[in-house]
């Protein structure tokens, strides 16, 4: 099998040079630390030196693979560094790096990412860490099986106390894993989904954060997904990042959105996880943000007088965040409630009552926008949810300013409404 997998010749040639370095390999059991360098010296020359063929490099690697990977861990620091030189310019150069995952990894991972740091030396981490970057880049999706060791050594790497090696670990994270985890995020299995979910969240939560971006649209789509853990995974890395990314202020505006959309999902303990998470968050602004809020703390204690009865008010910092953000997340719902898609629209107008839920009288200042989005809400089949949001706006803006917009566009209906009568449906509500 061996031989027909690589061709007579390969196999052949591989023999002959496995048999030349027979002396060496067996050198690297030898007590004294200069014949083990001198043995690692003499493979490195005799193979990646040499500049082999592809297909004989495989064949001689697949041999000399378990042997390099112990001297990874070799008492002596110059030993290693050689293992891993060589383990570099194999990896890079042979036409199958994937097939040495099954070894690589698990001794990658325990270098890199046990409970305390194995490797001592400094420029070894920095070395090793370049290994992983070069093996995400060559191996790709054949790393899948393989994600959580990955991840586990980035978290390591990243907070490693050598800069240099923090800053090779950020690459790889920007660079190599965003874009192969955004492509298995829709896997037919709901565990991988799950499981690529939350590798996503460690990666941008240790990461740069310029990948914000890149993963977003991805997330938000994954809550309308059928398996409640999937939602529940998204729920929870959202929440996370509001929590603790470490430039989360700039991405508030495009995280709200995701969190608070799982505080209406249908199934209740993805509510209660989102609840928490975005109590948590509030509080957490709060006291990072205390003394802008002093003037505030005493006199929006008490609810607006005709508070919906029932309903729990969010905190001080949840309804700062939101108001504070209202402008910048009217304009995105008023696209979405006009989406193709059903559960798009629906998930928008449940989105935009809680939104107003926060809002509250500060909903006056964006009355206009909010009141073109739910002409256009109102305008749909689906009316039953942009109903309750139009009685939240109901409760929380002055009658003269609500009708003095609404009538207007009563009697001379704007191109904003699809249908004429969408106004009295508002006002109705």
């Amino acid at each position: 099998m061996y031989a027909m997998a690589l061709g007579e010749e390969h196999a052949a040639a591989a023999e002959d040079i496995l048999s030349g370095l027979l002396r060496h390999l067996n050198a690297l059991n030898e007590d004294n630390k200069a014949t083990r360098k001198r043995a690692l010296e003499a493979i490195k020359r005799e193979t990646v030196d040499k500049g082999l063929c592809g297909g004989l490099l495989q064949a001689v690697f697949s041999r000399l693979l378990k042997p390099l990977l112990k001297c990874v861990s070799d008492p002596a620091e110059r030993c290693r560094e050689t293992a891993i030189l060589t383990l570099g310019e194999f990896i890079r150069r042979v036409p199958r790096p994937g097939d040495a995952l099954v070894y690589l990894v698990p001794c990658l991972t325990q270098r890199l990412a046990g409970k305390e740091v194995t490797e001592p030396a400094e420029e070894l981490r920095l070395s090793l860490a370049e290994m992983l970057s070069l093996t995400v880049d060559v191996c790709g999706k054949q790393l899948a099986p393989y994600l959580d060791d990955m991840i586990n050594m980035l978290r390591a790497t990243i907070v490693d106390p050598f800069p240099a090696v923090k800053r090779e670990s950020c690459k790889c994270t920007a660079e190599s894993l965003v874009q192969p985890l955004m492509q298995s995020i829709s896997h037919q299995h709901a565990k991988v989904r799950v499981s690529v979910i939350e590798a996503t969240g460690a990666v941008v939560q240790h990461g740069t954060g310029k990948h914000v971006d890149d993963v977003l649209s991805h997330m938000a789509q994954r809550l309308f997904d059928n398996s409640p853990q999937v939602r529940k995974s998204v729920t929870a890395v959202v929440g996370d990042w509001l929590l603790h990314m470490r430039d989360r202020y700039s991405y508030f505006h495009k995280l709200l959105p995701l969190l608070l959309s799982s505080i209406t999902d249908e199934v209740p303990e993805i509510r209660l996880l989102a609840s928490e998470l975005w109590r948590q968050t509030g509080e957490q602004w709060e006291r990072e943000n205390e003394d802008d809020l002093k003037d505030k703390m005493d006199f929006l204690l008490a609810p607006p007088p005709l508070y919906p009865a029932g309903v729990e008010r969010p905190g001080l910092g949840c309804r700062e965040l939101v108001v504070r953000n209202l402008g910048r997340l009217v304009p995105a719902l008023s696209h979405d409630v006009t989406d193709w898609l059903v559960p798009t629209r629906v998930k928008a107008s449940q989105l935009l009552g809680v939104l107003l839920l926060h809002a509250e009288d500060h909903c006056t200042q964006h009355m206009q926008p909010l009141l073109a989005t739910l002409y256009l809400a109102c305008g749909d089949s689906e009316r039953e949810v942009c109903r309750e949001a139009a009685k939240l706006l109901g409760f929380f803006v002055a009658p003269e300013v609500f009708l003095e917009l609404l009538l207007g566009h009563v009697e001379a209906p704007s191109s904003s409404s699809r249908c004429p009568w969408t106004p009295l449906m508002v006002l109705a509500a």
